[in-house]
Order: C-alpha cells, then sequence, then structure tokens
C-alpha cells in the first residue's frame, strides 16, 4: 500500500482547498468594498435630487446591473408614458442604482430596506406597478394591495419563461399578441387569459432608433444577436459556441457584408468555453476591420438597443426575445437552431416556422441569406407572423395600445378607490422580513 502517494494527495487537496478558500475570501473582500464605495457615491448623490411626488405608476426593478438591459428597454416608453401620468422607477441595488441615475428618462428611487419601501408606497397614491422580470424581490412589493401589479416583462419569446406559473402572481400582464395569450392558454391550468393579459404589441420598436456607427453603402448588413449559454439544459439556447465561429468567418469572407455583432451581455458567465468563443469573435472582427478599412463591422456592447434591429436587413438571432423583438421590426430573420437536444423549443409557433439555421450548416450562412431575402414564400410566411404576434406593426401603433392599457386599468383602479374609500388603511407589511441587504452577500458579484 503506497501510503506516502496517499498522504501527497491528501496535502495536495488542502492546497487546493486553501487556495481556493483564499480567493473566496478576496472576492468577499472586494465585494464588500465595491459595494461600500457605491453606497457613499449614493448618499453624496441622492440628497441632491428632489424626491419624486404624487407618482402614479412604479416600475419596480430589484435586479443588479447585470441585468438592466431589462429595464433598458423600457426606458422610451416610459418616458412617453411619463408625459401623462408620473413614473419612477424603483430600485434596490445600490450599483444599477447609481447607473440609472445617469441614464433613465424618468425618475429613479432607490429604496434599499423594505421599511423604505413600505414609507414610499404610503406617501404615493400608486395606481400601478409594472415589473420587467420575476426577481423574488417582487414578492417585497406584491404585499401592497392598493394598487394593480402588472407584468410587463422585458421581451416577448417562445422561451419556458414565457410561460411561467408566475404569471399568476401578477393581477394582470401585457403581452405581445394572440400567440402570446394562445401561449399561456395551453401552459397554464385554469388561467383567464381573456380576462387578465392585454395586447399591446411591441412599444419598444416604435423608438427603435439610434446614429448609425457607420455609412450606409452597398453592403448586406447583418445583425447576430446570439443569447448567452443559459443556467440550465432546458435553457441551452446560446449558439455561440456552436454556430458562431462559422457564421462570422463566413460573413467576413465575403467582402459585401457588414456584420453587427451583439452578444448577450451574460455571455460566457457559465461556461468558460462559450466565453472563449465570444472571445475570438470579438478578435476576428477586429482583425477584418484592420485589413479592411471599409468594412466597418462592428462588434456591439453598447447600451442602446433599437438601431441594430432597424438598420439590418438580416438578423440571426437565437431562441431569445430578440427573435421577437426583430419580428416586430418585420424584417427577415434567421434562428440558430441549439446545439443541445435538452433545449425546450416551442415549435407550435413562429418557431414552427422559422427559418433554421443548424450548426451543420453555419458555414453555408451566407446563401441562406441569400434566399431569406428574394424568396417570395419566406416574404410572405415572415409577414404571417409578424401579425400573430404583434398585430399591428406600422409606427406608434403599439404604443397606442400601451396607452390604452394603462388607461384601462387607471380607470378600473379609480373604481375600485371609490368602492373602498371608507376602508380603514393598515400597515401591509411582513414582521419577519429582514432588513439585510444582498448586496453584502458575496455571490452577489455582478455589483
Amino acid at each position: 500500500m503506497n501510503t506516502g502517494g496517499h498522504r501527497a494527495v491528501g496535502w495536495f487537496n488542502q492546497l487546493v482547498g486553501l487556495l481556493t478558500d483564499v480567493k473566496s475570501a478576496k472576492r468577499i473582500v472586494t465585494n464588500l468594498i465595491r459595494s461600500r464605495r457605491t453606497r457613499r457615491t449614493l448618499a453624496r448623490q441622492l440628497p441632491k435630487r428632489p424626491k419624486p411626488s404624487s407618482i402614479q405608476i412604479a416600475v419596480y426593478f430589484a435586479d443588479t446591473k447585470v441585468n438592466l438591459y431589462q429595464i433598458r428597454q423600457w426606458y422610451a416608453p416610459l418616458a412617453e408614458l411619463n408625459k401623462s401620468h408620473p413614473v419612477a422607477i424603483i430600485t434596490r441595488s445600490p450599483g444599477a442604482t447609481l447607473v440609472m441615475l445617469g441614464e433613465s428618462p424618468v425618475p429613479v428611487v432607490y429604496l434599499r430596506k423594505v421599511v423604505e419601501l413600505e414609507q414610499f408606497v404610503s406617501e404615493q397614491e400608486l395606481r400601478m406597478t409594472l415589473y420587467v422580470n420575476q426577481n423574488t424581490k417582487n414578492f417585497q412589493m406584491f404585499r401592497y394591495g392598493r394598487m394593480w401589479h402588472v407584468f410587463v416583462n422585458h421581451g416577448e419569446s417562445d422561451k419556458m419563461y414565457m410561460t411561467t406559473n408566475q404569471f399568476k402572481a401578477y393581477d394582470y400582464s401585457f403581452v405581445a399578441g394572440q400567440a402570446a395569450r394562445d401561449r399561456l392558454s395551453k401552459k397554464l391550468w385554469d388561467f383567464d387569459v381573456e380576462a387578465r393579459t392585454f395586447m399591446i404589441g411591441r412599444p419598444q420598436a416604435d423608438h427603435f432608433a439610434g446614429k448609425l456607427p457607420y455609412s450606409p453603402d452597398d453592403r448586406t448588413v447583418v445583425l447576430y444577436a446570439p443569447t448567452w449559454e443559459g443556467d440550465r439544459d432546458a435553457a441551452a439556447y446560446g449558439s455561440i459556441a456552436s454556430h458562431g465561429e462559422a457564421i462570422v468567418a463566413a460573413l467576413l469572407g465575403t467582402g459585401r457584408h457588414r456584420l453587427i455583432y451583439r452578444p448577450h451581455p451574460r455571455s460566457g458567465v457559465v461556461d468558460v468555453d462559450y466565453r472563449h468563443a465570444n472571445e475570438r469573435i470579438i478578435s476576428m472582427i477586429e482583425t477584418a476591420n484592420a485589413r479592411d478599412k471599409n468594412a466597418k463591422h462592428i462588434f456591439d456592447d453598447g447600451k442602446e438597443m433599437g438601431w441594430q434591429l432597424a438598420a439590418a436587413d438580416v438578423a440571426i438571432t437565437d431562441v431569445s426575445a430578440m427573435v421577437y423583438d426583430r419580428l416586430a421590426v418585420g424584417k427577415p430573420l434567421i434562428v440558430a437552431r441549439p446545439e443541445s437536444s435538452a433545449a425546450e423549443v416551442e415549435t407550435e409557433g413562429y418557431l414552427g416556422a422559422a427559418e433554421w439555421l443548424s450548426a451543420s450548416d453555419a458555414d453555408k450562412v451566407v446563401e441562406i441569406i441569400d434566399r431569406v431575402l428574394n424568396d417570395p414564400t419566406a416574404i410572405d410566411r415572415l409577414r404571417f407572423w409578424v401579425e400573430r404576434h404583434f398585430g399591428d406593426t406600422s409606427p406608434g401603433a403599439a404604443t397606442k395600445r400601451f396607452h390604452e392599457a394603462v388607461e384601462t386599468l387607471i380607470a378600473s383602479w379609480e373604481r375600485h378607490a371609490s368602492i373602498h374609500a371608507g376602508d380603514r388603511k393598515v400597515r401591509e407589511t411582513d414582521p419577519f422580513d429582514g432588513e439585510e441587504d444582498d448586496e453584502e452577500d458575496p455571490s452577489t458579484s455582478a455589483d
């Protein structure tokens, strides 16, 4: 028996464990320092800003910086809504708040503790609160009953996320169109879709604009906007590692295409191979631009989202909300088929008729692009699904439906407020709710 070898292995394992503990301790300290620095900066800024009053519509965003893309896409519609009904965004994360204070077009209210949230709610006469995601802290807002709680989501898609039973937690949901209603009717038991959803289209598409980072020419512009790798097998929709390099190499090599590469901001956070593939694609774009100064290929990680969808002649996306953001524009798109057989894909809606791109055909992407741009059958099929998912996509139509849904719920709120005008108001609080700030949790490394 080789006891010396066993002891060596034991010592090695202890050393690895010690190094891991040191790294964890370093990360904890780094996160604590960053969090406290952020709070100090906030403490200096917040007193200088007027506290909003008479807020009728709150948007609840309890997430951290890593998910700011979910609220950013609502900025323009919220700014438009704020012209008729005062809107404010409630935040709970200091890091996210600091960023949003510098970019949000509507007031941002930082409410770190539950008691601060309770005070704000008691001071306002909120008609409704809108939610853009399913953060667990949403339930800290749900307890307040004298308002409508409305899920507006951060995109339309056929992901399993779009039919979660959490829809039942909200009073109402604003959905894109008939396809969303059909999806919910099929998946959710005993859920009155007609009564609890409003079809509003995609109001963000009315604001898809922005200065182009290139001068348009005769090149065909292709947007490749893959999602991240996902944190479970059923949600492994990302194509960067399976399709991405072949797609990009083909497009960069033609001399007649301009690529806009916009990966999901979380790309590579779970899978190191996925991260490395993303890095290689970015390097490929840099090399191609150095070789041809007129190509103007773009790696896009900017805050603005919209101009890319409107400017591209063709878009290539994964199974994600990007599919439906692009549908809302009404222009050709191709969907990368997930490589994982475990990825759950709903094929009874648009994805059942989509222009699919398998990993094995990724190097043939140029001929597929030419077909979807010019084939009359493909063009007619696209028109059908645009209408089914979003209804009227003419400029301003979705914004009109969004505002009509809001007005309907405000009228309903006023009716119920009158009925309950004599009710004794009580504190809607939870005595078991802790006041610990999740930002102190070392696992919250994104902030």
